[in-house]
Order: C-alpha cells, then sequence, then structure tokens
C-alpha cells in the first residue's frame, strides 16, 4: 500500500546556530506526520480524544538521522503501519528531501479508553484496523490477522 506523506519546509526556529535541524524535532515531526495519517484515513486524533475518549499514547520511539536537514529544505514524510495488534501498532516514518532519505524511524503506539480519566490500553476498534491493516506496510509474523 503507497504510505501517506505529511510535507512541510523546515523553518529557522527548528535549526540550530549552524542552520542544522535540531534533532529533537524530527521526533515532533513523527508525531504530527501520526496525526496527519489518522485524519487521512478519516480518524482525527482530536475528535478521536473529545468524542470516543479515546487516545494513542506513545510506548516507545526511535529515529535514524542518515544526513542532515537545513533551514528551508523541503521535506516529505512517508508513513506506513508496519505492525498491527490487537491493543498497539507501530507506524514507520521516512523522511525524504527529494529522492534522498535523510532520516527514519518508527512510533509504538497503543489504543487507550481515556473514559475514567486515566488511560487503559483496549483492543483497536475494528473499523480502525481495518483502515490500518489496509496502509499496512508488510506482514509481521507475529501479529494478529485482521
Amino acid at each position: 500500500m503507497n504510505p501517506i506523506q505529511y510535507q512541510f519546509r523546515v523553518r529557522w526556529g527548528e535549526t540550530d546556530a549552524a542552520g542544522i535541524v535540531y534533532y529533537p524535532n524530527f521526533y515532533k515531526w513523527m508525531d504530527e506526520a501520526s496525526h496527519h495519517f489518522f485524519h487521512e484515513i478519516g480518524f482525527s486524533f482530536g475528535h478521536l480524544f473529545s468524542e470516543e475518549k479515546a487516545g494513542m499514547p506513545l510506548l516507545e520511539a526511535l529515529c535514524k538521522f542518515k544526513s542532515p536537514l537545513m533551514h528551508e529544505d523541503e521535506v516529505c514524510v512517508r508513513s506506513t503501519i508496519i505492525s498491527l495488534k490487537d491493543k498497539v501498532f507501530t507506524i514507520e516514518h521516512e523522511f525524504r528531501r527529494m529522492d534522498e532519505v535523510v532520516a527514519s524511524g518508527y512510533e509504538t503506539r497503543a489504543w487507550a479508553d481515556f473514559s475514567n480519566g486515566k488511560p487503559k490500553a483496549v483492543s483497536i476498534p475494528d473499523d480502525i484496523r481495518r483502515a490500518l491493516a489496509n496502509r499496512r506496510k508488510k506482514d509481521d509474523p507475529n501479529e494478529e490477522h485482521v
């Protein structure tokens, strides 16, 4: 399946004194790309939380850097589901400047019910599971079949 793309231009405030992107911004952009991903598949984070009292707390994140990004670089983040389990999914993010992969990373998130004020991991709803499965990159031998 084709990844969902999130595009932006690096702003001055996201760089250090040398004009190179400060590394925590990649984690911010992965979070933004995940929000964009869910919006594109028809499930806004904001709506899910306000209407369904559902959220996706971050369990793990990793980013590997290959080449620096600079002020005003045009960036495209390609996001794909790489693992889908009962209560947890992993979304991969590939950062590109034109045709060059400059970084790649992932976020592992749990599906959680916030209706009692405290997050409790619950099964991913079937409609959302199907939408995520349709955006899955490859099969994981340990994941549950949808």
